[in-house]
């Protein structure tokens, strides 16, 4: 394959964030249409690229110069884009969640098995995070011993918009929930959520902050604070407790100031800017699995499992117990 031609659905930020680096930092692609439910948007993010404008979703993706699709609507709809492109035979970009019920994940993982080949990646950006990438490679070159604890922390300065409860599993925790289980390499086998003392910065009826605790199938223990609303900064803390060392992921690089008898070190304001370089790996690695026939980042089984586990989550936080995690068994076409 020459050049990867590129229809992208959905143009709010992160789809239009995805059309500039596709153009500005992705080798031998270009986004030659896009779609959106509204004119003005796809318009205006049609002009980054020179694309045109399809005014329906079947007309990209029937389009001759379409190889891909890189799905960065709104989360409802990614269910029925996904199954139409898998029914299309093209490579699938979908932003997370794959689907907004685990049972349309499962829809997916079946037609993609029934493709017979891996179509679909999903984006959880964290996984090609440099910092994570090098928690990876301790743990799995095994100097350290086992994996026991590890302890994590996801901190956002306010939420965007009408937030819930709910939300602080299936928007912010989710990116945890897949990054802790590949660090790993070990499936959860039950979920709990406890609530600390409620903080005054939260909206009324959300409940803020939220500690989840996760074990895996071979015993080790994540515990997991989400706090969308600690004021100070966007805080990403991730620490492997291993049999023979601690692993600690590296903070963000950025300039560290004296002055007015202070140090101090600024802190990124948004996920955008504390990923931004991962999101450029990420595309380019779906890229390059395309050119070779086979996709190896995230996939539909991963976003399958990442939604149960939300859902018991979810239980967990009504029932204030621990709920379990029970998985279908994992399809051939994912175990290699």
């Amino acid at each position: 394959m020459n050049e990867i031609q590129i229809g992208v659905v959905g143009t709010g930020q992160i789809g239009v964030d995805h059309i500039k680096r596709i153009t500005e930092h992705c080798r031998g692609a270009r986004v030659t249409a896009v779609s959106s439910r509204r004119r003005a948007p796809a318009e205006a993010a049609a002009s980054i690229c020179g694309a045109r404008v399809e005014d329906e979703f079947e007309a990209l993706l029937h389009a001759p110069d379409v190889d891909a699709i890189v799905i960065t609507s709104p989360s409802q709809f990614h269910e029925e884009q996904v199954l139409a492109a898998i029914e299309c035979g093209k490579y699938i970009f979908c932003e997370k969640p794959l689907a907004i019920t685990a049972e349309g994940c499962r829809k997916i993982v079946d037609a993609e098995v029934r493709a017979g080949k891996r179509l679909v990646q999903v984006g959880f950006m964290r996984r090609y995070d440099k910092g994570y990438r090098q928690l990876k490679e301790a743990i799995d070159g095994g100097t350290y011993g086992r994996p026991l604890i590890v302890h994590c922390a996801h901190r956002n300065i306010a939420p965007h918009g009408e937030f819930t409860t709910e939300m602080s599993i299936t928007q912010t925790a989710i990116h945890e929930i897949d990054i802790t289980r590949w660090l790993l390499d070990d499936d959860y086998v039950s979920a709990q959520v406890m609530f600390p003392t409620q903080t005054s910065n939260a909206a009324e009826g959300l409940r803020d902050p939220q500690m989840i605790l996760l074990q895996t199938a071979r015993g080790a223990v994540i515990n997991l604070e989400v706090y969308v609303n600690c004021k100070f900064g966007y805080d990403i803390q991730c620490e492997v407790v291993c049999e023979n060392g601690v692993l600690r992921m590296a903070e963000p690089s950025n300039l560290t100031i004296r002055s007015n008898a202070m140090r101090s070190v600024a802190l990124e304001t948004d996920w955008v800017l504390r990923f931004i370089d991962s999101y450029d790996v990420e595309l380019n690695a779906w890229l390059d699995g395309i050119r070779r026939g086979r996709i190896e980042g995230a996939s539909a089984w991963d976003g399958y499992v990442a939604a149960v586990t939300a859902d018991a989550l979810i239980r967990s936080q009504k029932s204030g117990k621990t709920e379990q995690i029970e998985l279908d068994q994992r399809p051939l076409l994912y175990l290699s």
